[in-house]
């Protein structure tokens, strides 16, 4: 080995969902949204002055933040935009957890936290779901370096209520709780209502899954004005520019189309439900979901028999390889078709087995 290749930066990567590139299947694995982004945003792709791309654009990426902050009836200053909310979160794990002290997330939760703490050389520490997949607050009464909760869950699809939120937050008054919000718009509270009262809390959204724009990677962070000049700082220290002409002008016209975004989210919780009734027929037991995606385990067949069998198929789910859940499967909600189309594959494949 050369010396050079002993000081490389060595770490376990995050594994997101197959990006299957055929076109004659069911893609439910990504907890992508189903339905096309707002025609206020696709007319903002189409009027773009293209003879802007030469330009840099606003590092303050001032055109997205102040619709942002007018929406949710905060500040702009309040406001932190960024490449999706994975690279939002990341710059927030970068910015606020430099202690050596553990930051505390949950042992099943979206599985990027372990890998910035790894990148990012942060100690953390992983207190356990309850047997019902819950979180117990009292596990992080604790000294720590941050909180990060994912709200609602994922994959577990379980939200909390917002008496939850101010709990943890009661509890840690000397560190930087963030919530994550991805699947917020499909059925939860959201604790941006709480960020006024508390200097301690960032709640962290995304355009990926209720604003069916995850192909532009738009997200966005919430907080007191001090947290968000922090992360400025830091992003200004690493990159000025992360978010391009286009990413600000469709993303503005999306936040603009509220009516459009409430039809898509009541069409997917609709259907949601639906489904999780149809499974239950079948035999599969589902928690109790907030957002696109239903956590379902069947009672006889194993989740990657089953999994195998839908791959094959080419109706594509989640299937985490990975301890307390490697018998459950992600399943994204798709149209009433798609939908209808697993069902009948997965009763087909539940009578041969």
């Amino acid at each position: 080995m050369k010396k050079f290749q002993e000081y490389i930066r060595r770490v376990e990567p995050y594994t997101p969902g197959e990006q299957p590139q055929a076109s004659n299947l069911i893609k439910l694995n990504t907890n992508e949204n189903p339905y096309p982004p707002s025609p206020k945003a696709v007319e903002a792709l189409k009027e773009m002055d293209m003879d802007r791309l030469r330009l840099y654009p606003d590092p303050q990426a001032t055109v997205l933040t102040s619709a942002l902050a007018d929406y949710y009836g905060v500040d702009k200053e309040q406001v932190f935009v960024g490449v999706g909310s994975d690279d939002v979160l990341g710059m927030a794990f970068l910015t606020f957890f430099n202690s050596d002290l553990p930051i505390l997330f949950p042992d099943i939760t979206y599985s990027f936290y372990d890998v910035w703490a790894n990148l990012y050389r942060i100690p953390f520490a992983c207190p356990a779901l309850d047997e019902n997949f819950r979180i117990n607050p009292e596990d992080y009464k604790r000294p720590n370096g941050g909180v990060v909760i994912t709200n609602p869950n994922a994959p577990t699809g379980i939200c909390e209520p917002l008496s939850f939120i101010e709990k943890i937050l009661s509890y840690n008054e000397d560190s930087l709780v963030i919530v994550d919000e991805a699947y917020i718009d499909f059925g939860g509270e959201s604790a941006l209502s709480l960020v006024n009262r508390y200097d301690n809390l960032l709640v962290v959204q995304t355009f990926s899954k209720s604003r069916s724009m995850a192909g532009m990677r738009i997200g966005f962070a919430i907080g007191n004005k001090e947290l968000i000049r922090a992360m400025n700082d830091v992003k200004f220290s690493y990159n000025s520019y992360t978010m391009n002409q286009t990413s600000l002008a469709v993303g503005k016209a999306s936040i603009l189309d509220n009516a459009y975004f409430e039809e898509c989210c009541r069409k997917i919780i609709h259907t949601r439900e639906h489904t999780k009734e149809e499974l239950e027929k079948l035999g599969f037991s589902c928690t109790d979901s907030a957002t696109n995606f239903l956590f379902a385990t069947h009672r006889d067949i194993p989740a990657e028999t089953i999994f195998e069998a839908l791959k094959a198929k080419n109706i594509f789910v989640r299937y985490f390889k990975k301890p307390r859940i490697d018998n459950y499967l992600r399943i994204t909600i798709g149209t009433d078709e798609e939908m209808e189309v697993l069902l009948r594959e997965l009763k087909q494949i539940i009578v041969h087995k």
